[in-house]
């Protein structure tokens, strides 16, 4: 078994050899938990030890986050953000503890046995009780202490001290509960100090989107947005209000921490406190199940950088959704009008395209060209040939013009046709106001 110990930052320091360390204090609950939420991204074996530390077994799970150095790597990384202060590496989950409180990462090229004995006897909590007494027997570190005779151990002391002792060296087994995943996330964080700077918020809003990202991750889910909030300080104006709040929305469910943080911090650079902010909740929104991402060697996009969905919103969020425009489709089987345009920011349901009895044409003119004809046929550029075709397009009936009686009501037979120097196109014969049979070019295939 392999476990990692995360010791938070409100724990005391390691302690020092030849020394007695006070009874450590408990870290804050919120703290705690939101670490824990975190690490479910890992593995489902996470539980919380002495309200100081988080504790996972990773043994399984190596292989799914391509190997140890790996996962040590992205943890070293990404726990401090999340107020770790200690990490360390062991074969149980008390060692894993004793080690991350002295500053020792992990076994090395050692046993467990010897790497422990060299420890002083106040890194192992139940030890520590007894430190006084036991530093006037000369004995300071867990090696000395596991020397002693164990009868005399359980007589003297009390039998915590065996027990946690055995279950550093993996004598003995250590039960634990387990960390359960929540259904929805709601976190809160109070802050260190009062802020009155909206874009100093980001710096205690990114903890909150880690752990949303860690939960989303656990869950195999995606989230469409989220919801920050905050609350003003008790010592604040009457006009000021309890607190203010922004909610963030994505095209799509993912869980990108950078990219939700750059949205975060576009959005906050806009905002003005109106008093101190004390505390920040976060929610998730829109939460569903995503697939996993593509393991495959080959990359998944040609630039290895971010989609184009999420620079749009990147850029909406700075200059505003109105001012960046998306195409979308939409159940109208005119062309002209089968395209709309929206803030690239809102998300619309995709769907599938009918197969059009004719090929569709790669480049559609804005307005359709009027085609000149002669001895009864079309011409561009030459005398055309048609070669597909027709195909009826009619309707239009309900789509009344703003403000007027009239409609987009029309009644067109396209044909695929050839010209000898533009190529293939794609025209339309409609019938005029004066009953005259006209003929359009409306696009144009590659």
């Amino acid at each position: 078994m392999l476990w990692v110990a995360l010791l938070i930052a409100t724990a005391p320091p390691p302690p020092r050899a030849r020394s007695t360390a006070p009874s450590a204090p408990s870290a804050s609950a919120e703290a705690l938990q939101g670490l824990a939420l975190w690490c479910l991204q890992f593995t489902p074996r996470v539980a919380l030890m002495e309200d100081v530390a988080v504790v996972m077994e990773v043994e399984a799970s190596l292989r799914l986050f391509t190997g140890l150095e790996a996962l040590k790597a992205r943890i070293s990384d990404e726990a401090p953000d999340l107020g770790v202060q200690g990490v360390a590496w062991a074969p149980t989950a008390m060692a894993a503890l004793i080690m991350a409180r002295c500053g020792v990462l992990d076994l090395g090229e050692r046993l467990l046995q010897p790497v422990l004995d060299e420890l002083p006897l106040t890194a192992l909590s139940a030890a520590a009780a007894h430190a006084e007494t036991l530093s006037r027997a000369g004995i300071y570190t867990l090696g000395q202490l596991r020397t002693l005779p164990r009868g005399g151990i359980s007589r003297r002391f009390d039998a915590q001290l065996l027990t946690a002792l055995d279950q550093a060296y993996g004598l003995r087994p250590q039960p634990f509960s387990w960390e359960a995943l929540p259904e929805h996330f709601s976190v809160r964080a109070e802050l260190p100090s009062r802020e009155e700077r909206a874009p100093a918020l980001l710096v205690f809003a990114r903890p909150l989107l880690m752990q949303m990202c860690g939960w989303l991750a656990a869950r195999h889910a995606g989230a469409s947005g989220f919801t920050l909030r905050w609350v003003h300080d008790s010592m604040r104006a009457k006009d000021a209000g309890d607190g203010g709040e922004l909610t963030i929305r994505s095209s799509e469910a993912l869980r990108d921490l950078e990219h939700f943080t750059r949205l975060l911090a576009e959005h906050l650079a806009k905002i003005e406190l109106l008093a101190p902010v004390g505390e920040l909740q976060l929610e998730a929104l829109g939460v569903e199940r995503v697939s996993a991402q593509s393991q495959s060697l080959l990359p998944q996009s040609l630039s290895g950088g971010e989609s184009m969905s999420l620079v749009l919103e990147r850029i909406a969020a700075r200059f505003g959704a109105e001012r960046v425009l998306q195409p979308y489709q939409v159940d109208d089987h005119r062309a002209d009008w089968a395209t709309h345009w929206a803030p690239a920011t809102l998300r619309r349901s995709r769907r599938q395209p009918e197969v059009p009895e004719l090929p569709a044409p790669t480049f559609l003119l804005e307005q359709p060209l009027k085609l000149a004809v002669r001895d009864h046929r079309p011409h561009y550029q030459g005398a055309l040939l048609l070669l597909v075709g027709p195909d009826r397009v009619e309707g239009g009936w309900w789509d009344r013009l703003p403000g007027m009686s009239l409609t987009r009501h029309v009644v067109r037979d396209y044909w695929v046709a050839q010209s000898p120097a533009a190529g293939v196109l794609w025209i339309y014969s409609t019938r005029m106001d004066d009953g005259e049979m006209a003929w359009f070019l409306h696009g144009v295939f590659a």
